[in-house]
């Protein structure tokens, strides 16, 4: 997995790596939500246990690169964002993809835990991790590039939107004409 989004031409902002190719089905989402906001970016399979050597060259390098946010996700130990953030000191974000075993707990226990003097900003497991990560680069590249800072918050304006657009969740079930009161006698219930 080695792709580039370089969006009009630009350099990479932003760099995804992850442990491992199944690690995609949780850091494309991450991927989408930078291509929806137009920011430039990277993927790349890079693992801290079985390419040591090229972990540290992507890390020791991003910078140079014009790399300004590293998004780093990773299951089991998820030694890779910990590993990234030792070798650069650009702010690394780190997803904890769920595993089978544990449902990822290990993987965020692994990165919350970094020791002190080598943060590693640690997203939620899985999917609305992989998504935080990408709106929270975002938010960190906005500081310094006001395309993305407006793209941002277009998306932020946009949800606002949609929740003020559909503020009663029975008007739905009501369009079409089904019931949406609790049973008589079940309150407190949710349906």
């Amino acid at each position: 997995m080695a792709k580039e989004t370089t969006l009009a031409g630009k350099t990479p902002l932003v760099g995804i790596i992850m442990g491992s190719s199944s690690d995609w089905e949780t850091l494309e989402h991450a991927a989408k939500i930078l291509e929806e906001l137009g920011v430039p970016h990277e993927t790349r399979v890079v693992s801290a246990h079985r390419t040591p050597d090229l972990l540290f060259e992507y890390a020791s390098s991003a910078e140079k690169r014009g790399i300004e946010v590293i998004i780093a996700g990773a299951g089991g130990a998820a030694h890779l964002p910990g590993m990234t953030a030792s070798k650069t000191a650009l702010p690394v974000l780190g997803v904890p993809v769920e595993s089978k075993t544990l449902k990822g707990l290990d993987s965020l226990l692994s990165i919350a835990q970094m020791p002190g003097g080598v943060p590693v900003g640690t997203m939620a497991i899985g999917k609305a991790g992989a998504i935080n990560a990408a709106l929270l680069a975002a938010a960190i590249l906005g500081a310094k590039h006001p395309e993305v800072r407006e793209a941002y918050r277009k998306f932020r304006n946009g949800q606002t939107e949609r929740v003020l657009a559909n503020s009663d969740p029975k008007a739905p079930a009501r369009a079409l004409g089904i019931a949406t009161t609790s049973a008589p006698g079940k309150k407190g219930t949710r349906a």
